[in-house]
């Protein structure tokens, strides 16, 4: 007979990083929030993306997880000492439910050092990391996607409102500062795509050519002023995409912030981009976006019940693998029509403008 547990007063969700993972598994703040009003939640997180959660509803507190100043804390005094204090915050939080939904050896122990009784965790975790669940989950054998993995989580440790929703929002501050950075460069607040070319795998980065090539398909037709975004050390990459564009891209690589990003993407028309951060954050703000996908698999991390957001080889047939090395899905094998083709759907679907930043 399975054990009844009353409600949790104090719940940790342990998902650090990467900022598009950490996007895909906001709508478990949102349920755990609908299912346990009166709980007390905490978000273990590095501390730069924690600006995602800046203003987002239903959290209580983070726990920052600085992995950087940690990483030679068996030879450096100081490093030491703020491991100890990070150890002392997590039993301090006394919690009695944990969500390890990183699936490391690291994560789970951080769990495990939570002094929980009730440390919900993905049986095919890495690293051994399952060694300190209490509770191991399976996936579904006809479930890929990452969302139903951790919707599973959320029924067995407890959850009765299970939602897709993220409830993230561009902070006023962030949204004012993107209001001023767009009207510096001339830009329509109301009738702009974004476009998203890099990504920290090359293989997931779609050709340039193949972006200025869309970019002036996408201004001549929809006459949009297309924004090129991206961090400072994709500035190369962004400055080619504005010299073979003849529809004038406005080059802000290395000008937002994460909080800065969050708003300029809440009030694009459009995002179209690889599969990186900022196209999760996108789909969490519920914007129409496109995500390109390459090698990696978009039934595990594709914009949940959005069938018209991705572009892709052969969609539905690439099983539950992570990642493939067939040359058949190189991101260089999608073709500049196909992702037009999902733009026109998108786009004429949602001809309204979704309102400039801070409106």
């Amino acid at each position: 007979m399975k054990k009844k547990h009353s409600n949790p007063s104090k719940i940790l969700i342990i998902k650090p990083s990467a900022l598009g993972d950490i996007a895909l598994t906001l709508p478990v703040l949102a349920s755990l929030r609908a299912s346990f009003p009166d709980a007390h939640i905490t978000w273990f997180i590095r501390p730069e993306f924690a600006p995602l959660l800046e203003n987002i509803s239903g959290l209580d507190d983070v726990i920052i997880f600085n992995r950087k100043h940690l990483g030679k804390w068996w030879c450096n005094p100081r490093q030491f000492a703020a491991l100890m204090r990070l150890f002392a915050e997590l039993r301090k939080g006394r919690f009695d439910l944990v969500l390890d939904l990183q699936g490391l050896f690291r994560t789970a122990f951080f769990a495990r050092l939570t002094g929980s009784k009730r440390r919900f965790g993905m049986k095919t975790a890495r690293e051994f990391a399952t060694l300190f669940y209490t509770d191991k989950i399976d996936p579904d054998a006809d479930s890929v996607h990452v969302i139903d993995y951790h919707r599973k989580i959320l029924a067995a440790a407890g959850a009765r409102t299970i939602t897709n929703d993220s409830n993230l929002f561009p902070t006023t501050q962030a949204a004012e500062r993107v209001r001023r950075l767009l009207q510096g460069r001339n830009v329509d607040l109301h009738n702009y795509v974004v476009l998203v070319t890099g990504s920290a795998r090359a293989s997931k980065c779609w050709p340039v050519e193949k972006f200025a090539a869309l970019a002036d398909r996408i201004s001549e037709r929809f006459g949009a002023r297309i924004i090129a975004v991206g961090v400072a050390a994709e500035k190369p990459t962004i400055a080619r995409l504005v010299e073979l564009a003849g529809a004038g891209v406005v080059d802000l690589a290395g000008c937002t912030d994460v909080g800065a990003l969050i708003a300029l993407l809440a009030g694009a028309r459009l995002v179209v981009s690889n599969d990186t951060g900022p196209a999760h954050i996108a789909c969490a703000l519920d914007v129409p976006v496109i995500i390109i996908f390459g090698p990696t698999n978009p039934l595990r991390i594709r914009p949940y019940a959005k069938p018209h957001a991705v572009v892709a080889v052969d969609l539905d047939a690439r099983g539950s693998a992570i990642d493939s090395n067939d040359p058949r899905y190189r991101i260089d094998a999608v073709s500049v029509e196909s992702v037009f083709a999902q733009v026109e759907c998108n786009l004429k679907n949602h001809p309204e403008t979704l309102g400039a930043p801070n409106e």
